[in-house]
């Protein structure tokens, strides 16, 4: 009987000795977009119900968090960074720049396909560490509300001289992201761009739309101020299908601008201009400049974000339970 025992014990030990443990799994963000349905299966995931994670996803996620949660990349002066889009579901990204309290003079663009920049900013910041870019770029990459190409065809006899053409069908390819670093060697900055998984921004955007817009001409300039109580702004610009060029500045006294950024788009219901502006202190002044010419008008619509730390929807009316443009 002992015998035994002492065989039964030694087979319990030997497999528990020669079992693989299961690792823990563990979350770490990655500057790189990965693809979404390994982000979607690891939020689903029943060890992940009650983390901080979720509770940050949930709530509100303040700028400073993505710089703790990402892992930035240091573009250096007059260097260029890409960050490509290999899931063709990615609909929109988000973009975040600073600095360590230096100017910050970038130049980020949309890449799709071969020679093909259908997007492109140039972002001035005075202190990147005060007012950090905050920005939301459209990655539609299916072209479905676009027609490259179209010919109308006539034939008196189709029999006796039939239709044969040949028409280019290139692939769209992947869309990229590509931040340059404007400034000179001793002024590095910090990059993060992340894919947009969950709806907040799709309903800011829906939000926004339903707001207060005012038509700026071509050739226009439109300024809004604000109270000294307000934490940032969010500047949505779009146009009716046609080019978007617009120039979008910061002020903080007389023609003191602390922000400046200069945007195109090739059509701007597709791919409009959606940023955040951070208005620390007083004074401060949104000037929006439509630098087309008269026959291409834009829409704009300048609302506060954040008023003393609730955030604002849009209408109105305020709350600390809604999800801001910020969230991811």
């Amino acid at each position: 009987m002992k015998f035994s025992s002492a065989i039964l014990g030694l087979c319990v030990v030997g497999i528990s000795a020669f079992t693989h443990p299961v690792p823990a799994r563990t979350f770490k963000a990655q500057s790189e977009l990965y693809s979404l349905s390994e982000r979607a299966a690891y939020d689903a995931s029943p060890s992940m119900a009650g983390s901080p994670s979720d509770a940050s996803r949930s709530g509100r996620r303040d700028v400073d968090d993505v710089w703790d949660t990402l892992s930035p990349i240091t573009v250096q002066g007059n260097a260029l960074r890409t960050w490509s889009l290999s899931d063709p579901y990615v609909e929109r990204v988000q973009v975040y720049m600073r600095t360590d309290g230096r100017p910050l003079n970038a130049n980020v663009e949309l890449w799709q396909g071969p020679d093909n920049t259908p997007q492109k900013m140039s972002v001035y910041l005075e202190d990147g560490d005060m007012r950090p870019f905050n920005g939301v770029i459209e990655t539609p990459s299916d072209g479905s509300n676009t027609t490259p190409q179209k010919m109308s065809v006539y034939l008196e006899d189709g029999d006796m001289r039939p239709f044969s053409g040949v028409i280019e069908t290139p692939s769209d390819g992947s869309n990229t992201i590509a931040i340059r670093n404007t400034g000179y060697l001793e002024f590095p900055l910090s990059a993060c761009v992340e894919a947009e998984v969950e709806d907040a921004i799709a309903r800011s955007l829906s939000d926004m739309g339903s707001s207060e817009r005012k038509i700026v001409q071509g050739g226009a300039i439109y300024t809004t101020p604000f109270a000294p109580n307000v934490q940032n702004v969010h500047v949505f610009l779009k146009t009716d299908g046609r080019p978007l060029n617009a120039r979008v500045e910061l002020l903080q006294g007389p023609n003191n601008n602390k922000q400046v950024i200069e945007f195109y788009s090739e059509d701007g219901m597709i791919r409009p201009m959606n940023i955040v502006f951070e208005t620390p202190g007083v004074g401060n002044v949104v000037r929006i400049v439509n630098t087309a010419t008269v026959e291409f008008p834009l829409i704009a619509s300048v609302k506060p974000l954040i008023i003393d730390g609730s955030i604002s929807n849009g209408t109105g009316r305020w709350g600390s339970d809604r999800e801001p443009f910020i969230l991811s």
